[in-house]
């Protein structure tokens, strides 16, 4: 039997049911967050477009000329059709880490980060909720991006050097290694951002991790180089989609493993600091 209020009126109505959090509830709260934003779309847009358009521009460019000509077709006379593919996946990365950066720290520069805890008081979930719904939707858009964008450079490059299917060895791990590692790019940006709380913090450490500080090795000696350089993230996740693989770079395996290190290591900082402070 359901208890009654009795309002002001004298007018009988049924208690309002106490809803209890649960782990489902946060995921959909944080989907409908996720997808109500306009910076959502045109974001995800551009890292699918960054993708599929720099591929095709690459494939269009590909000429199997000797590696010492000037020009692109110099410098891409090595290249397969999965390097094609992956050409543009530098740009769709940062597209996808500077939006899992507006995920999280855009709340807190709205204040809406407030309403979020008050209805999640153990914190936690809204931090696993909020890097798990954005690492999936970038995964599937790198996912249709790179094969999509195979496919057809594929086709492009078709009877040269670098043609290759989805037969050939290696070829599918690839683009599926690419599409898991702009998810797990998404997730560092979504835990730089609650960890940094700053959308131009955020954005300002995932680029210089991400494309700044693997240039920055150049200018260090070869051998610090050969030691340090694979463990960076962009380095270990360069390996886990790179069709081949030389005796200085890290194994497919062991480049998901560091990249997932770093993953943790992000989360953790960022789950250590909603538990600790304020928001």
């Amino acid at each position: 039997m359901s208890t009654v209020i009795e309002s002001p009126a004298g007018v009988e109505r049924p208690a309002r049911p106490a809803y209890r959090v649960t782990g489902p509830r946060v995921l959909r709260s944080e989907w409908a967050k996720l997808w109500s934003l306009r910076s959502t779309w045109i974001t995800l847009g551009l890292g699918l477009v960054f993708l599929v358009a720099f591929g095709l521009i690459a494939a269009a460019q590909y000429t199997p000329r000797p590696a010492s000509t000037e020009g692109m077709g110099g410098e891409l006379a090595n290249a397969t059709a999965v390097s094609l593919a992956l050409f543009g996946l530098t740009f769709a990365q940062l597209a996808l880490g500077v939006l899992g950066v507006l995920v999280t720290a855009g709340e807190y520069s709205t204040g809406m980060i407030r309403s979020t805890l008050a209805a999640v008081p153990r914190r936690l979930p809204v931090l696993w909720a909020k890097s798990a719904v954005f690492g999936l939707v970038a995964a599937v858009i790198g996912l249709v991006g790179v094969f999509v964008t195979f496919v057809i450079a594929g086709g492009m490059v078709s009877g040269t050097p670098a043609a290759r299917t989805l037969a050939d060895a290696g070829v599918v791990r690839s683009l599926l290694g690419a599409a898991l590692y702009l998810g797990l790019v998404g997730v560092i940006g979504a835990a730089l951002g609650a960890l940094l709380r700053s959308v131009a913090g955020g954005i300002s450490v995932l680029v210089a991790v991400m494309m700044l500080i693997p240039g920055l090795m150049q200018l260090l000696p070869a051998s610090w180089q050969d030691k340090i350089g694979p463990y960076l993230p962009s380095n270990a996740g360069q390996s886990m989609y790179a069709l081949t693989h030389d005796s200085a770079s890290l194994s497919p395996t062991a480049g998901l493993v560091v990249f997932l290190g770093w993953t943790v290591l992000a989360l953790g900082g960022a789950a250590y600091r909603l538990k600790r402070t304020d928001a």
